[in-house]
């Protein structure tokens, strides 16, 4: 029996954490968005590669980050996936990626999807009630994964 995409198919998402002076590049998602509308969260997007490219998820993170808020990254480290499913019952892979800051403030250049940009400490984001779970535990994630390289060097 042969599979279908349908069968087995996922929205896969890039989420980008993008630390400057130690804090996090954040985006609050416009109110047309199906998941999480409202809420503070890491900005990023989904997955619209061709169907033979390398380096999509990296491309994905860069693509997303210029894009929605103007923001130039280095490296794209993927650092972790995990699914869900939309607000609406999409099925979604979710990658977290840290990219290194190279240029860029942040501001709302697709007000569909963004609907405003902010730069937050780790230590500031436990006590927002506009900050879902699911973030807190990104950043949660890249604070861990920034602190074992910082012990490495």
């Amino acid at each position: 029996m042969e599979n279908t995409l349908s069968e087995f198919g996922y929205v896969v998402n890039v989420d980008c954490a993008v630390v400057r002076d130690g804090e996090y590049l954040l985006i609050r998602r416009a109110d047309g968005e199906d998941h999480a509308a409202g809420l503070l969260g890491l900005p990023g997007g989904k997955l619209e590669a061709p169907p033979v490219e390398s380096d999509v998820l990296e491309r994905t993170a860069r693509r997303d980050l210029r894009e929605e808020v103007g923001v130039a990254v280095g490296d794209v480290t993927l650092l972790a996936g995990s699914t869900f499913e939309t607000d609406a019952g999409t099925p979604c892979l979710n990658v977290l990626a840290v990219c290194e800051h190279e240029s860029g403030a942040g501001e709302v250049r697709a007000p569909e999807e963004v609907a405003a940009v902010e730069w937050c400490s780790a230590s500031a984001l436990a006590d927002r009630e506009d900050v879902p779970g699911f973030t807190r535990e990104d950043v949660e994630c890249v604070e861990a994964f920034r602190a074992g390289n910082r012990a490495e060097n």
